[in-house]
């Protein structure tokens, strides 16, 4: 399943690099204008995250969502855990319910597909890897993003090869299609905000293509049941 999982998004990449040219960092005000409202509210958010931290422990690892996640997610005996809200389109109602804030805006957002909290363990690495799917691109909003001893943000992101240390109520929009990694270089928790939000001004072949992709997904997921809700 995950060498047809990776050859199909291998192809999927080559369709889109070829028909859509965008850098690794994109500008928020075009691609996504209602990230200042999420950075406006974000220690609400960060608030129900936390609430959502306290029992991690049913909070599901990336790959018991996506077994195709394997590789990234279950590489070193850190756990990557997520908490999802909105999956393809679809909202996981109970888990929206635990979030009222973060879901409030989230549902005032029609152009978001997907919306998570992200945790990190301490020590986590989620190796170099690319995003299959550039009609998404994505919003990194930190919640709870730890310092080292040297007193920076220690739980770092790469992309494309540049460093981003992102602080509490940082975000950044990009393209998760290039590469990027993740290391969370200090003894605590690393909590953030992933949305992923339909691409501005895409080619109307590449939206048709957009659309029927998720749709796809969205038909597994009817299929094989919801593997997001708690």
């Amino acid at each position: 399943m995950s060498q047809l999982y990776d050859r199909t998004a291998d192809a999927v990449r080559w369709l889109y690099d070829h028909r859509i040219s965008a850098p690794p960092i994109l500008n928020e005000s075009l691609y996504f204008p209602q990230a200042v409202d999420f950075q406006r509210m974000w220690e609400s958010i960060r608030d129900e995250a936390l609430s959502v931290a306290r029992t991690l422990s049913s909070v599901p690892r990336f790959h018991e969502l996506m077994e195709e996640q394997a590789p990234i997610s279950a590489n070193d005996g850190h756990d990557w855990r997520v908490f999802v809200l909105r999956a393809y389109g679809v909202d996981i109602r109970e888990n929206a319910a635990r979030c009222p804030v973060t879901a409030a805006l989230v549902g005032a957002c029609p152009n978001v597909l997907s919306a998570s909290f992200s945790f990190l363990a301490p020590g986590k690495h989620i190796p170099p890897h690319r995003g299959p799917f550039r009609g998404v691109v994505r919003c990194h909003l930190g919640l709870c993003m730890p310092r080292g001893d040297d007193g920076r943000v220690g739980a770092i992101l790469w992309i494309d090869g540049k460093e981003h240390r992102l602080g509490d109520g940082d975000y950044l929009v990009w393209d998760d299609t290039y590469t990027h990694e993740v290391h969370n270089r200090t003894s605590w928790l690393r909590i953030a905000l992933l949305l992923d939000i339909w691409r501005h001004g895409m080619p109307p072949d590449m939206s048709a293509l957009s659309r029927m992709i998720v749709g796809l997904v969205r038909l597994g997921m009817l299929v094989r049941g919801s593997p997001f809700a708690l």
